[in-house]
């Protein structure tokens, strides 16, 4: 079950509470206070996960607490900290407060680590208000309440290439036949119920990641058919392919829709390198490619997934566009030389 956004209540552990405690050792009834301070709460973390693809834990269990910080000790003795509480997220997680919407974190690495509540603060024992004036001090400090918050994990698929197009379009079909992706394949709308994701693997060990996302439909932007659900996932594709059968009643048309959908989502969304790739090219029966304005398309392309029709050419021009874009943000994150 693909699982992407889910609401859990986390909340930090209280820090220990102070210690009152004074000296009574042999030869030293009247020993001086010596009460510890309490240990601090756990943290509350997300950690990315590169072993992790969906959320779908989280919907098992929705409340998590870290462990409270001991209470100290005589003899000067600190109170144990809390243990932190680690949730593990897929890359290209959102996490967000749910009460305020504001984004706290975006997991983008395996590893990446950010802490979304702190745990509490010990409490000061009596020996921290000693001084000359005041030598028995019975003041002590409770520990501090850790926070509390619920936050919305919201599941963002990282891809190097987004599959975008209307229903029975041949998005599963190309994803099946170019990577070891299996997704659901029949020939009625909407086969497709959640993105898929493949691996494509070309020679020299290049490798890129497609993402299948479900067909969108006129209207997807406001909340029709599937659409609005699913195009937050192509927002961190670098690369997006728009889908047109060959056989469409009108391919313009189609792509302006598809375009027009886009950009009603998401204008950056729309800014994004993008090509056409006309499929079920085995339908007419010879390399055609329709000839349609398109808004700076860097392709447009013909191919039979079922054929295995224009593959290759398909694939290097995907890659060529990815090596472009790679060295833009390699040179975009090269140090300018300090004038003389």
């Amino acid at each position: 079950m693909f699982i992407d956004r889910v609401t859990v209540r986390v909340s930090a552990g209280t820090g220990g509470s102070g210690c009152t405690s004074f000296r009574r050792e042999w030869r030293e009834p009247l020993g001086g206070p010596d009460g510890g301070e309490g240990g601090r709460g756990g943290d509350v973390l997300i950690r990315g996960d590169n072993n992790l693809a969906t959320l779908l834990d989280y919907t098992y269990r929705d409340k998590w607490a870290a462990e409270r910080g001991e209470h100290g000790m005589g003899a000067n003795k600190t109170g144990r900290s809390g243990e932190s509480v680690v949730l593990p997220v897929p890359r290209g997680t959102v996490v967000k407060d749910a009460e305020t919407g504001a984004i706290l974190a975006e997991i983008l690495e395996a590893g990446q680590e950010i802490v979304i509540c702190k745990g509490g603060r010990g409490g000061k024992g009596n020996s921290y208000f000693a001084t000359a004036t005041h030598q028995t001090p019975r003041e002590w400090q409770p520990g501090e309440e850790g926070e509390e918050r619920t936050v919305e994990l919201e599941l963002k698929l990282i891809a190097d290439i987004g599959l975008v197009g209307q229903p029975n379009a041949g998005k599963s079909t190309l994803l099946s036949v170019i990577s070891a992706a299996r997704p659901k394949i029949a020939d009625y709308p909407f086969t497709t119920l959640q993105p898929n994701l493949g691996v494509v693997q070309l020679s020299d060990h290049r490798t890129f990641v497609v993402a299948d996302i479900p067909g969108i439909i006129e209207g997807a932007h406001e909340g029709k058919g599937l659409g609005l659900k699913f195009l937050r996932h192509i927002e961190r594709t670098r690369v997006l392919a728009f889908m047109i059968p060959i056989d469409a009643m009108d391919w313009q048309a189609e792509y302006d829709q598809l375009r027009t959908e886009i950009a009603s989502y998401s204008a950056e969304l729309a800014a994004k390198p993008h090509c056409v790739v006309f499929t079920k090219l085995d339908l007419m029966g010879e390399d055609y490619v329709p000839d349609i304005e398109t808004q700076d398309a860097f392709a447009k392309l013909s191919i039979s997934a079922a054929g295995r029709l224009g593959l290759d050419a398909l694939k290097d021009a995907w890659w060529r566009k990815l090596l472009e874009l790679k060295k833009v943000e390699l040179a975009a994150t090269v140090r300018e030389p300090l004038a003389p």
